[in-house]
């Protein structure tokens, strides 16, 4: 029975370790079909023709999005550094996140500068560069809510998750951490959106809402008088660009120019500026395999 008529109301069951390799194989083979019929560009020929490519999003604040009819947000502050950087033109098309990373597995773009979580998935079709965001998943809570202090404290309550998205696939980490603690998995509602769970917590009907770093601190930054930051409820998690694997060169380019802005300090401005923190303590190197950022981010453990 639908009770409440903006989420969907079925219990979420983890899925076996067969069902998930089987998913992610299944998402890994509609990439890789899809770049079989063309092959992004690597930097010897980006500097031969002048320009590099990028596909963005517009609607993924604080990494993209669109007010009063400009771009803004992290990437387009980037996108204007990276255009100092390079000694070739940037171009940039804007387009909506469904389809976005298939656009630059086919080649129609060298890469995708946006806020891409790193996945299992994801790492078995594109290499990604060094993170520059936090993607650890928090608890969050209505303000006042003092039930809820410590991952212990969320044994049985119900939680909000956006269907299909990585947050969902981690969740097992989560029903862990409780069952050490003694403590069980409650209920999780699945929806098509966050501002449809975040109503839901609001008036109540769930208890927490999962969603990564920075989002988390948008959120509580923008709305304090309703939701506060909850315990980490996920090992590490990162947000990085993705770059097809035949780009090996760009990928040590946009490395580089990732160490530059280390090195300066503007990156740590930046976050600063649109994250509400920065990240000092992120890996330095690009991600190239499941097996390097299981270790990086302690899923093995």
């Amino acid at each position: 029975m639908m009770r409440f008529p903006t989420r969907k109301p079925n219990a979420f069951h983890l899925p076996s370790l067969a069902a998930k390799a089987m998913a992610g194989t299944l998402v890994a083979l509609s990439l890789s079909t899809l770049s079989l019929t063309a092959f992004a560009a690597d930097l010897p020929e980006i500097e031969s023709r002048g320009y590099l490519s990028v596909a963005t999003e517009d609607n993924y604040a604080p990494f993209n999005f669109i007010e009063d009819g400009n771009a803004k947000g992290f990437n387009t502050d980037m996108l204007e550094e990276l255009r100092n950087y390079a000694d070739f033109e940037v171009r940039q098309d804007i387009l909506p996140w469904t389809g976005l990373l298939a656009a630059v597995s086919t080649g129609q773009y060298d890469m995708a500068l946006t806020g891409a979580s790193v996945s299992d998935e994801r790492l078995r079709v594109f290499n990604y560069t060094a993170p520059y965001a936090s993607a650890q998943h928090f608890a969050i809570k209505r303000v006042g809510d003092d039930s809820i202090e410590s991952v212990a404290d969320l044994s049985g309550k119900t939680l909000g998750v956006q269907a299909g998205s990585v947050l969902l696939s981690r969740l097992p980490e989560l029903k862990k951490m409780l069952e050490d603690n003694d403590g069980e998995l409650g209920e999780v509602v699945q929806y098509e959106s966050y501002p449809e769970a975040f109503a839901d917590l609001a008036n109540g009907r769930l208890d927490f809402v999962i969603d990564s770093a920075v989002p988390v601190n948008t959120l509580v930054a923008s709305k304090p008088d309703v939701f506060a930051k909850g315990p980490a409820v996920s090992g590490a998690g990162y947000v990085s660009w993705p770059i097809p694997k035949n780009s090996p060169e760009l990928l040590e380019y946009m490395n580089g120019f990732l160490d530059h802005m280390r090195e300066t300090g503007r990156l740590a401005e930046l976050q600063e500026k649109w994250f509400g923190e920065s990240f000092p303590d992120l890996p330095t190197e690009p991600l190239t395999s499941v097996d390097q950022f299981h270790e990086l981010a302690g899923l093995d453990d």
